[in-house]
């Protein structure tokens, strides 16, 4: 019984480690949009900080360039079949 009590105390002790070891990486500092506003606080970052800012801006840049590119061939699609049946008419 003792064993199990401890077994189990031990497993919420490492489950709450965990949750403030996350805790503490969600209060990084979050900047997302950088002018001249602001470009003190862009350069008071760290420059590890300023790597992942800027490489998080880049992951979303392409991904919005890759929807871009699907609508844009999609699109591209629907006209040249809407072309190509108004010459088979």
């Amino acid at each position: 019984m003792i064993i199990f009590l401890f077994i189990f105390i031990f497993y919420y002790l490492i489950d709450f480690l965990k949750f403030k070891r996350k805790k503490k990486v969600f209060k990084a500092k979050k900047i997302t949009t950088f002018n001249k506003k602001n470009l003190n606080n862009w350069m008071n970052l760290t420059k590890k900080e300023r790597y992942n800012l800027s490489k998080q801006e880049s992951i979303t840049y392409l991904d919005k360039r890759k929807l871009l590119l699907d609508e844009i061939r999609k699109e591209y699609k629907r006209i040249s079949k809407v072309n190509s049946e108004k010459k088979n008419k």
